[in-house]
């Protein structure tokens, strides 16, 4: 770690770590700039002279950990280099697989589900063998199931371990999200949960259930509606909608602020309506590109669904999802209920001016005042 930069505007801390590349021992460098991180790889020789210029006035201290001990380096503004080691007993280095794995640039990443525990429904979607092993074609998948558990994770202590947890996932499809969730919580985590699977086609819901029953999952269930005009609960903790198609995604989300509901994890998809309203003579010029208006206006739509949020008093987060398809919709929204409401009413009211635009998570809010 070398760091007390000379000039706080450059270079203001610089990690060094060995990695293995194709075989060959490198040393990698992070450089921190301000907010921004910056890598470099380099062999030996390299390395050191890349260290020689650090500390010849643009960093004034370093530290070195190492199997042999530790080092302390200070540079004094004359110049004058300290050094001062504190060494240790040798520890067992070399070549080994183990050594090669720590040291590797490519490092296995830490999956919230692990590889070599079989999962019953990963195995029924072909992910995952018998053994526990991921199939190799199917690995985006197993990557994305576990970047939705990741944010799932994170909401954790919204839950209550004392209570059953109810949970609603709208537009719940095939559904491996929604075992995925179900699975993680209540078999892993051990979380007293009632999850309920929402969807229009029948045949679906009839063969999630079948597996719910399959795999023990009584806290499990799936059933045949529509979003909008869903009622079956009174009281809900988390909704969760993945790719409920255009305003579908504000009726859910609506849903959830008037359940109360802890927390909102959403997906959104085909964000047609803002493309159809939106215009404006001065992004005309803009707009005139289909493709273009297209995106704006998804972006535009998720921007205004949290502020939207906001204002019901959410903390609301636009993440970055693993997405189905691996198409260009893959934004979270993740809603937080945290009580005080935004005052951004006025912000919201001059971009929908802006835009020439009336979108119906707006219209559900103010004409039902949520």
């Amino acid at each position: 770690m070398i760091s007390s930069p000379a000039d706080k505007t450059g270079i203001v801390k610089v990690k060094i770590r060995p990695v293995v590349l194709k075989g060959s021992l490198m040393f990698q460098a992070e450089e921190i700039r301000g907010t921004q991180a910056f890598h470099k790889n380099m062999d030996k020789q390299e390395m050191s002279a890349y260290l020689q210029r650090l500390l010849d006035g643009t960093m004034k201290q370093a530290e070195l950990t190492a199997a042999l001990g530790t080092a302390h380096v200070l540079v004094s503004k004359k110049g004058k280099v300290t050094i001062k080691v504190k060494r240790q007993a040798p520890a067992k280095i070399g070549t080994s697989p183990e050594c090669l794995s720590v040291l590797s640039h490519n490092r296995q990443k830490q999956y919230v589900l692990e590889e070599g525990i079989p999962v019953p429904f990963l195995i029924d979607l072909g992910v995952m063998t018998e053994e526990g092993r991921i199939v190799r074609s199917r690995y985006d998948k197993f990557r994305q199931i576990n970047r939705f558990l990741e944010f799932i994770e994170d909401i954790l202590p919204k839950l209550n371990k004392d209570r059953e947890n109810v949970i609603l996932d709208f537009g719940c499809g095939k559904s491996y999200l929604t075992f995925a969730m179900y699975y993680y919580l209540k078999e892993l985590k051990r979380y007293p949960v009632r999850i309920i699977g929402l969807d229009l086609k029948k045949d679906v819901i009839t063969r999630c259930n079948l597996l719910s029953e399959r795999y023990g999952y009584e806290g499990l269930k799936f059933y045949p509606g529509d979003i909008a005009s869903y009622e079956g609960v009174d009281q809900v903790d988390m909704v969760v909608t993945l790719h409920a198609c255009d305003t579908a995604t504000d009726y859910a989300l609506y849903k959830a602020v008037k359940w109360g509901a802890k927390v909102i994890l959403s997906v959104p998809c085909c964000q047609h309506e803002l493309n159809r309203q939106i215009k404006n003579p001065l992004m005309a010029p803009v707009f005139q590109y289909g493709l273009i208006k297209e995106r704006m206006a998804a972006l535009y739509t998720d921007a205004l669904r949290a502020e939207l949020l906001e204002s019901q008093g959410y903390r609301t987060q636009i993440l970055e999802f693993i997405d189905m398809e691996h198409t260009p919709k893959n934004i979270l929204i993740r809603a937080v209920r945290q009580g005080e409401k935004k005052d951004n009413e006025r912000e919201i009211r001059d971009i929908l001016d802006f835009l020439q635009a009336d979108p119906t998570l707006y219209r559900l809010f103010h004409e039902k005042k949520a």
